[in-house]
């Protein structure tokens, strides 16, 4: 009787040792989050990502009663940043301020130390905008056109300033290289504000920057924008021209942000993380915040998130085979 009564006890405790090992997980998604939460940045403090982000983290903390920081971590393209989050505890509590050149042009990089196709899990895509084309005053252009007759005249003299390579703003700078037959030189930096400041001091001539980072130079007079580069006009900037509208016809080139976790994040956070997001993106508040840079808001499904930007990345992938683009 003891032996069988011994079996019995490890037959139990077995059995409840496998009952917690699938209820635990489960606890834990109810529980969350129980604690602060991260954003990381991979781009320098001051631009657009690091304003989404930051407008995100505020009122993300006042929903979850949590602290939410916002994390710079800049360099490579916005890879190291992006490393961190893969590298984080898959638990949810690291969140990411992802962009084209982490979900979509990463293929510029051909050694990388994760996989950015698969080692993401995005949560919605935040909001969507055009660039502006903007120039430093000295600069003797005034249009899109005279711009262009400019890089013709002087191959590889114009240098254009990026947030990295990879990033939104050096993408669609090569694909208005490309386009209109337009030679300039691609200088990379860390992010859009170490890029900017060269601008504002005439260390480089042109950035195709978006608007969150630039409203404020051109209104100030330091900065001259030239075009944006939607499908239509913004509401910002009503007296400045698309590029389609400045010669080139069917030009269209937008950015955008998206919140991603790590795979290994569990669906069911993953998808309170998503919809939580959205609806702080979509309130009235958020919204506003974003019309104000610029921006527009989107706070899709993961689903349409992922569809969205695997279309992208068939899209971006053509650019940089036309560009002949590689980075180490």
């Amino acid at each position: 009787m003891p032996f069988i009564l011994s079996r019995r006890r490890l037959a139990l405790a077995g059995a409840c040792t496998l009952a917690a090992a699938f209820v635990h997980p489960a606890l834990a998604q109810q529980d969350f989050p129980n604690k602060g939460l991260r954003i990381i940045v991979p781009f320098t403090a001051g631009g657009s990502s690091d304003v989404q982000a930051r407008m995100l983290a505020e009122r993300l903390g006042r929903l979850y009663k949590q602290v939410v920081v916002v994390d710079n971590r800049p360099g490579a393209g916005g890879h190291i940043g992006g490393k961190a989050v893969v590298d984080a505890p898959a638990d949810g509590y690291t969140l990411m301020l992802g962009s084209i050149g982490l979900h979509a042009t990463y293929g510029v990089y051909k050694k990388l130390p994760y996989n950015p196709s698969t080692d993401f899990k995005v949560l919605t895509v935040l909001a969507e905008m055009p660039h502006v084309i903007v120039a430093n005053p000295a600069l003797p252009v005034a249009s899109v056109k005279e711009l262009v007759a400019l890089a013709r005249k002087q191959p590889g003299a114009l240098n254009f300033g990026s947030a990295g390579v990879g990033s939104s703003v050096h993408m669609i700078g090569e694909l208005f290289k490309v386009t209109a037959e337009a030679p300039m030189t691609h200088v990379p930096y860390k992010g859009s504000a170490a890029a900017m400041n060269d601008l504002l001091g005439g260390q480089i001539q042109v950035m195709f920057e978006n608007p969150p980072t630039t409203l404020a130079h051109i209104r100030g007079g330091k900065l001259k924008a030239l075009a944006v580069t939607g499908k239509t006009r913004i509401a910002a900037l009503p007296n400045v021209p698309t590029v389609s509208e400045s010669g080139l016809p069917g030009f269209e080139a937008t950015s955008w942000t998206t919140i991603a976790v790590s795979a290994k994040v569990p669906d069911a956070i993953a998808d309170k993380l998503s919809a939580d997001i959205r609806k702080i993106i979509l309130s009235p508040e958020f919204v506003e915040a974003l019309a104000a840079q610029g921006m527009t808001p989107v706070a899709n499904s993961r689903e349409a998130a992922a569809k969205f930007l695997a279309s992208e990345k068939v899209r971006w992938d053509a650019v940089i085979r036309k560009a002949d683009l590689a980075a180490d």
